[in-house]
């Protein structure tokens, strides 16, 4: 039978969703709701304070409104479908909106990724070169790091679409997840994927483990210099890369976990993809805001001129 053939007889796949009892599911739409709802709240309040605020125009903090923005879009791939199967009998997604969401979903968690290498780069220069600072990230470095983050982010996903593609699909099409993602799916395909395995584990799970070892060594070059040179302001920079390494370890680890290994079903699976796709994107400007002083400080401000407009 020719692969074309088998292809053409995949359509649609079918979630298996978060739970098969309805009762469960009708608890964790109400739970995931609530979380969406604080994500955009979160995130949309980074965002508008680091807009508004004079005193965070400067290069981290418009490197971390950005990935606010990013947070908002990772979890606008997954979410809203997943709040309408929890809400639904037939949890079904067609084939192209599958490689769709693969597409989107592996996007922005690449920029995600790029983003936060940036973020480590203004920590870098910020403490190993502070005379130098203003002149290396300036406006058009900073636009730089977030163009080359949505440009990484786009290069990651986009070739992998094609190795998804190339596989022959014939049947079963039942996802055990809630969300199509790449293991998941060539797990389904009726051809020998080892080799597309190999490439998408390169580009996934090597890549990904490679930038976590350089983000985390970097992050204690830093805190080195931290400890023995820079006297001044030393708790507040110690606290902002506090915060960044938490970022970065709840970013990487589920992923590492997920995409570091070879395509396996494994049942810490399901929980670990929530954890990046809907908990991560809301833990992100809780952990910085409790982290960091001059945010929380903002973001009180912020809120004091809101409620001063409203009376």
């Amino acid at each position: 039978m020719e692969p074309e053939n088998f292809t053409s007889r995949v359509t649609e796949f079918i979630f298996l969703g978060l739970s098969a009892n309805h009762r469960l599911n009708h608890v964790l739409f109400v739970v995931i709701l609530i979380v969406c709802i604080t994500t955009w709240l979160g995130n949309l309040t980074v965002i508008t304070t680091v807009i508004v605020d004079s005193k965070l125009h400067s290069p981290m903090y418009f490197l971390l409104g950005n990935l606010a923005f990013v947070d908002l879009s990772v979890s606008s791939v997954t979410v809203p479908k997943l709040l309408w199967d929890l809400t639904s009998k037939h949890k079904v997604i067609s084939f192209g909106g599958c490689v769709t969401q693969i597409f989107f979903f592996h996007f922005m968690g690449g920029a995600v990724v790029f983003l936060l290498i940036g973020m480590a780069v203004d920590r870098y220069v910020a403490i190993y070169k502070p005379l130098q600072y203003p002149t290396i990230m300036k406006q058009s470095t900073c636009v730089g790091l977030v163009l080359g983050a949505w440009l990484g982010g786009f290069i990651h996903s986009i070739i992998q679409i094609p190795l998804i593609m190339s596989l022959s699909f014939c049947g079963p099409n039942i996802l055990d997840n809630y969300y199509c993602d790449i293991p998941q799916v060539v797990r389904l395909a009726c051809t020998n994927t080892f080799v597309v395995e190999m490439l998408i584990f390169s580009n996934s799970g090597l890549l990904t483990i490679t930038i976590f070892i350089i983000l985390i060594v970097s992050y204690t070059v830093i805190l080195i210099k931290i400890r023995v040179h820079v006297a001044e302001s030393k708790m507040k920079a110690v606290s902002t890369c506090g915060a960044q390494i938490m970022l970065v370890c709840i970013h990487f680890i589920p992923c590492i976990i997920i995409y570091g290994r070879p395509f396996q079903e494994s049942v810490a699976d399901k929980g670990l993809s929530s954890l990046f796709t809907f908990l991560t994107p809301m833990l992100n400007p809780l952990i910085y805001t409790i982290r960091n002083t001059e945010m929380k400080n903002a973001i009180g401000r912020f809120y004091k001129r809101l409620l001063w407009l409203d009376s």
